[in-house]
């Protein structure tokens, strides 16, 4: 599955800008699932020249080993200030997840995120930083809901605040800014796999097992790859040299998760079957952006659209090949 599987590659009107362009490249949590699958595609779009415009960050020093043989170093996110200052893009995918949040008191996981945004926000003008794509949440949209989980709520209001301060960044210095609400993605380096319903059922069909859904309710999803996702956010960034913009992410269709669980049988392992515990909530958990705002933009910046099949074969081929401790390793 891995050797046939193409590989995401960037596409649209930001591809080419970048792959035509000069500026840096700086990349925060460039260790995480976004991080490493920008990283490949970028080496896919710049070649080489990846080593002389790209530069890692994250939460210490490492080597970052992608598919390819591909090796770059990740400094530790407080040496981003030491930079020489240059024009620069950045890709900020720097954040502590949900899970975090799981294990951590809320008091701490919030300040580890706020020193997160201190270090980037503090270096920003030091180094040249004039275009900025922040990797928000849709979980943003239930900061202040009494029905979403703890978690969630505390990640949402978390995310938003982050955004404020972008947003202030962009408005006072008339810089460029992009920010994605993510909802759900799909696509290689994903991480995390046991917390993702799409990562479970394609486990379940590589071990050629049946399906399993463990939701008693009704879920709901949409996704998108991260090679579309990353190509639209390029596309915006690149197209102007100011101004802020704000976006979704929403797949072609919206899918109950039983759907999402036949979508993987039929395009994997189509006589597998799909087994789920019985319906016994009847509050729904619908987690999707604006599609009719999402593929508008995308449609204008020219991106390739990813469908779910498509999705699917290439998150399957990277689990196939990269088992996940390798793949963070």
């Amino acid at each position: 599955m891995s050797k046939t599987e193409p590989w995401p590659t960037l596409s649209g009107a930001g591809a080419l800008r970048l792959g035509m362009g000069r500026e840096r490249v700086i990349v925060t949590g460039a260790g995480g699932w976004l991080g490493l699958a920008t990283l490949e595609m970028l080496h896919a779009l710049l070649g080489e020249a990846i080593h002389d415009r790209v530069v890692c960050f994250g939460s210490h020093e490492r080597t970052l080993r992608l598919r390819g043989g591909l090796e770059l170093t990740q400094r530790p996110l407080a040496a981003m200030a030491e930079l020489p200052a240059k024009p620069s893009l950045l890709l900020h995918l720097a954040f502590l997840t949900q899970e975090k949040a799981r294990t951590l008191s809320p008091e701490a996981y919030a300040a580890a995120n706020w020193t997160i945004s201190l270090q980037v926000m503090t270096a920003l003008d030091r180094v040249g930083v004039q275009k900025v794509f922040l990797a928000s949440s849709g979980a943003a949209y239930v900061a202040d809901d009494p029905k979403a989980a703890r978690t969630k709520r505390l990640y949402g209001a978390l995310k938003k605040e982050d955004e404020d301060r972008f947003i202030g960044w962009a408005e006072d210095g008339g810089g460029r800014l992009v920010i994605a609400r993510i909802f759900n993605l799909a696509g290689p380096y994903i991480n995390k796999r046991a917390s993702y319903a799409l990562a479970c059922f394609i486990a379940d069909v590589l071990a050629d097992r049946a399906i399993e859904i463990s939701a008693s309710h009704r879920v709901y999803r949409s996704y998108v790859a991260v090679e579309e996702l990353m190509s639209v956010s390029l596309g915006a960034l690149t197209a102007e040299p100011s101004g802020i913009v704000r976006f979704d992410t929403a797949g072609a269709a919206v899918l109950e998760i039983d759907g999402v669980a036949h979508a993987v049988a039929d395009t994997l392992a189509p006589r597998l079957a799909v087994r789920r515990v019985a319906m016994t909530r009847d509050l729904p958990d619908r987690y999707v952006g604006d599609a009719a705002a999402y593929n508008a933009l995308r449609d204008a910046l020219g991106v390739r659209p990813v469908d779910l099949p498509e999705q699917i074969r290439q998150t399957a081929a990277f689990m196939a090949e990269w088992p996940e401790e390798e793949a963070l390793a």
